[in-house]
């Protein structure tokens, strides 16, 4: 059974390495969580790579450039070099992969490399960009994060990144944003992704969705993906089993979310693991775990076909 993950980290993984003057290879590397040979372990036919520049370590000026080396290290070392990976420019991409192909999207995470300039979100759409996050944990120019104590919604430029979102058939990721600002991307998202979020109600943290959260997405039949880190799964946990991942997924099936449901695993982001899935190859213990708890059909459909429903046309 295939996978499509909706989020990973390995751009900023490879573009470290770059600039420590390391040679990593994306094929086979073993510090990548989601190098090619474990992709095909974990039977992903899908992929979301994250541009992600760290506001904390990375000044204003230097935000830009560092996204677009990402960009490039996408195109150069993700799909230039690998034939069975196949840049997904168009989603309609995604429904003719051949079985033995990769999909690989590329997404935004925070908007600080566009500062105030639209017309740098419009390049990083040409370059591929399918998915936009306005934050990451802080505020920036477009809205408040999750962390940030202000707890502000969306500034008039953020307001206006998620209308160019629908314009350009963009998704706008609300994991990472403050509770305010989710509300004000719900009023305005044409279409949301929470594209790795677990459930608040089954671990207090602010990077996990409240009920009320929960329950408008999927009234917007939006994608509800759920991150494989123990601390989204288990307060203050550095471990956690799959049992742990079914109490947010059952959470989220009685709250009538059974179709939205996902996976955007944050992995060569984060630090501990589910036992037993320490890199994407560990999709393959995933849904066979699931498939004792779940129908085949339901566990498709986790595992890839819900969000095939709900991708734009």
């Amino acid at each position: 059974m295939k996978v499509i993950d909706t989020h990973c980290d390995a751009l900023l993984k490879l573009q470290t390495a770059r600039l420590e003057q390391r040679k990593l290879d994306f094929r086979d590397a073993p510090e990548i969580e989601t190098n090619l040979k474990l992709l095909e372990a974990g039977n992903v036919a899908v992929q979301f790579f994250a541009i992600f520049v760290d506001p904390e370590n990375v000044a204003t000026t230097d935000q830009w450039k560092y996204a677009q080396e990402q960009a490039a290290i996408f195109h150069e070392e993700i799909v230039g070099k690998n034939e069975k990976v196949r840049f997904i420019q168009n989603w309609k991409d995604i429904h003719s992969l051949a079985s033995d192909e990769i999909g690989a999207v590329l997404t935004l995470e925070g908007a600080e490399a566009i500062g105030n300039d639209l017309e740098k979100l419009k390049t990083l759409y040409q370059m591929g960009v399918k998915s936009v996050g306005l934050t990451w944990n802080p505020a920036n120019l477009c809205a408040d994060g999750a962390e940030e104590p202000r707890g502000a919604g969306l500034t008039r430029l953020g307001k206006e990144v998620v209308q160019l979102n629908n314009a350009n058939n963009v998704l706008t990721d609300v994991s990472h944003l403050s509770v305010r600002a989710f509300w004000d991307v719900m009023e305005l998202a044409d279409y949301p992704i929470a594209s790795h979020s677990n459930a608040r109600a089954i671990c207090e943290h602010p990077r996990n969705l409240y009920d009320d959260q929960l329950k408008a997405l999927i009234e917007k039949k939006a994608p509800i993906h759920f991150a494989l880190y123990p601390v989204f799964l288990k307060k203050r946990a550095e471990t956690a089993t799959v049992a742990d991942l079914l109490e947010h997924i059952d959470h989220v099936c009685t709250l009538g979310g059974e179709k939205n449901i996902g996976f955007g695993s944050d992995f060569d982001g984060i630090s501990c693991y589910i036992d037993h899935i320490p890199d994407a190859s560990g999709y393959t213990y995933l849904l066979n775990e699931l498939q004792k708890h779940y129908s085949e059909e339901q566990v498709r459909g986790f595992a890839y076909q819900n969000i095939m429903n709900m991708l734009p046309a």
